[in-house]
């Protein structure tokens, strides 16, 4: 087995120099299940028929048996489009409790990853995920969950740090290219993974660690132009003023790295000419994606709360 390293992105990943790709962290899975504790009923389903793109729904059980149509939130999953999964328990366990509190139903999409797949992929397969929950606005699509219990007309998107990039990138193509069907209200970034090759006043001007960030992004994309392509940096996006949704909430980390990109969105949006309502929430003392790895704490209680009272705002 090759043994020399390529490309070390620890600590995410290394990548040796037959192709071999490495996880180093992140790579635990747990199957679906009825969640006791949340009465949250979870399954797998395969999205494409070449089955390069699968999602794990989660519906309230209570729902399953009534008339009830609920809304549905499409998640994607972070880990810099390298590692993590729709099986994660980190995702699993983050997803039972906001679908019971929300009374949604959500479809964890399962996306190709990079370096294997470099993007586009992971975008490619976000659009396949929307366009299949799409598939079920006549009550007739594959999934019953969806064709008996879902209202396609308060479909959200939400992901983390690059989950919270493909839900940025998916506005875009919905700005582009309307996707019959269904409504998309809103939109949710938490802690939003965009840089940029220019230091934001406040964010950190380390080499290591901004080479660090640009060393991940040129292995998801490695056609990528760099830290200004439009697909990491939105402000260099001349198509931002058309993102398709009319609410966007980000929410940021005091103590994270990436905050200042997402006070930066919201104010390139405002300016952009796009006609929606942006807002950021941010929780003191915090760190990147710190709701997932202490989901009891008080401010991803309180973040939780904001993203189901965002979900449910119209209803």
């Amino acid at each position: 087995m090759e043994t020399e390293v390529a490309n070390d992105l620890s600590p995410l990943a290394k990548v040796y120099k037959d192709g071999r790709v490495e996880r180093l962290m992140s790579t635990a899975t747990v199957p679906p299940s009825l969640d006791e504790k949340t009465g949250v009923q979870s399954k797998d389903v395969a999205i494409s028929s070449d089955s390069t793109v699968s999602a794990r729904l989660y519906i309230p059980k209570a729902a399953v048996g009534s008339l009830q149509k609920l809304p549905v939130l499409v998640y994607f999953h972070g880990g810099g489009f390298i590692i993590e999964t729709a099986w994660s328990p980190t995702y699993h366990n983050y997803l039972n409790p906001l679908v019971a509190e929300a009374n949604i139903i959500a479809v964890s999409v399962e996306y190709r990853r990079a370096p294997e797949h470099p993007l586009p992929a992971a975008y490619d397969d976000s659009w396949t995920a929307l366009k299949w929950v799409a598939s079920h606005s006549a009550g007739n699509g594959p999934e019953e969950w969806l064709n008996s219990h879902a209202n396609l007309k308060k479909v959200f998107m939400s992901g983390d740090s690059a989950g919270a990039n493909i839900v940025h990138n998916m506005g875009i193509r919905l700005g582009e290219e309307k996707l019959n069907g269904i409504e998309i209200p809103g939109v949710v970034m938490v802690h939003p993974y965009f840089w940029g090759e220019e230091p934001l006043p406040l964010e950190t001007t380390e080499p290591e660690k901004r080479s660090k960030i640009r060393d991940i992004w040129h292995a998801a994309k490695p056609t990528t132009t760099g830290l200004d392509d439009p697909l990491m940096n939105p402000a260099t996006d001349p198509r931002l003023s058309g993102l398709g949704v009319s609410r966007v909430l980000i929410c940021v980390a005091e103590k994270d790295m990436l905050r200042q990109r997402g006070w930066y969105y919201k104010e390139v949006l405002s300016k952009s000419g796009w006609k929606g309502d942006v807002e950021v929430m941010e929780a003191p003392e915090e760190d990147h994606v710190f709701h997932l790895v202490k989901p009891g704490c008080e401010n991803a209680e309180k973040m939780m709360k904001k993203l189901v009272s965002f979900m449910n705002e119209d209803i």
